[in-house]
């Protein structure tokens, strides 16, 4: 899981390489989580705007690859992830910050399950 440490640490880093990291991450994972996906996304198509590509170009390529790959309902809160990531960023670390607190308030067993129910509950 990236932490919200993880992210600020990420800014100082050149933007392809933390694609390229997210990437990696991924990867590594057998079921990454959605809002992990969405960071991505986000990453991908914030690429695609600052190289004056239309939007989609290569990110509709990705979502179609994880289609295959991930269930639907995945697919769709990285997407939801993704918009959130990139319309309203200040919300999206707001409730990281919450999702953290909390975490680190509770016995580690019970935040894996509540998780990604607090990371929906904002969509």
């Amino acid at each position: 899981m990236i932490s919200e440490k993880d992210l600020t640490k990420s800014q100082n880093i050149p933007y392809e390489e933390r694609i390229a990291r997210i990437e990696k991450m991924i990867e590594s994972e057998e079921e990454p989580k959605a809002f992990e996906l969405g960071l991505l996304l986000a990453l991908k198509m914030g690429q695609e705007i600052r190289e004056k590509k239309p939007l989609g170009s290569t990110t509709g390529e990705i979502v179609a690859a994880w289609s295959s790959k991930y269930s639907e309902s995945v697919v769709e809160e990285a997407i939801a992830h993704a918009k959130q990531f990139l319309t309203n960023p200040g919300a999206l670390a707001e409730k990281m910050k919450n999702i953290m607190l909390k975490k680190m308030n509770k016995p580690e067993d019970e935040s894996d399950h509540n998780e990604t129910d607090e990371a929906q509950g904002g969509k």
